[in-house]
């Protein structure tokens, strides 16, 4: 599992020709909150603003340290890709109430979990209103979601649900993230019997001794 912001501030590298397109912005999702949908790389145009996108389908892999787009060319903008117009960016999510059906405040949206498959799987809380497993976590799942909110909308959360999912997994597969850095220096290889040093001829140590 990562966390959206993650993914800012990453390079973007076509594996074509390894050009790089830029770097992640933010974000974006559907309007249900289930998948990740694309990547923002800004904005360009003088006087009419236009944002620099790609889609998921484009992306060949969320890395550690790099994001991989399939070709240098699957750049687009909001103009090429209406839909776009249908996606919500993280920025805008953050903060966002989430509540019972029954009016309930449970807290804000502080980031997105996703999976490997750009799934979103949860939300981590910026702020938390009520006490028990969801204060103590400070992480509610996506299926606890009963309503996204759409656009501007309050998300609303099945507390019961919510209380009982299992966030422990969440919580070790974000561990493992931390440990497994592409950044790391890796595990030096056993040293073979051919790369061991040789004697130096030259070294007086090493010289047979005179016979008497």
């Amino acid at each position: 599992m990562r966390l959206g912001k993650e993914l800012i501030g990453k390079p973007v590298y076509s594996l074509t020709d390894g050009r790089q397109l830029g770097n992640v912005k933010d974000i974006y999702l559907d309007l249900e909150f289930d998948l990740l949908n694309g990547i923002f790389l800004g904005t360009e145009g003088m006087f009419k603003r236009k944002a620099r996108v790609i889609a998921r389908e484009n992306i060949a892999v969320f890395g550690y340290d790099a994001v991989l787009v399939t070709d240098s060319d699957v750049e687009t903008d909001n103009n090429q890709t209406p839909e776009v117009e249908l996606w919500l960016r993280r920025d805008s999510i953050q903060g966002r109430s989430i509540e019972t059906a029954g009016g309930t405040k449970v807290g804000t949206v502080g980031d997105i979990l996703f999976d490997e498959k750009a799934r979103v799987v949860g939300f981590s809380l910026a702020r938390v209103f009520v006490a028990g497993p969801v204060a103590e976590k400070q992480v509610v799942l996506r299926e606890a979601v009963t309503n996204a909110g759409g656009k501007e909308g309050i998300m609303t959360l099945d507390l019961t649900k919510a209380e009982k999912a299992d966030l422990d997994v969440i919580k070790v597969e974000k561990a493992d993230v931390d440990v497994t850095k592409a950044d790391e220096d890796p595990p030096k290889p056993p040293q073979m019997e051919d790369d061991l040093p040789t004697a130096d001829p030259a070294d007086p140590a090493e010289e047979p001794a005179e016979e008497a």
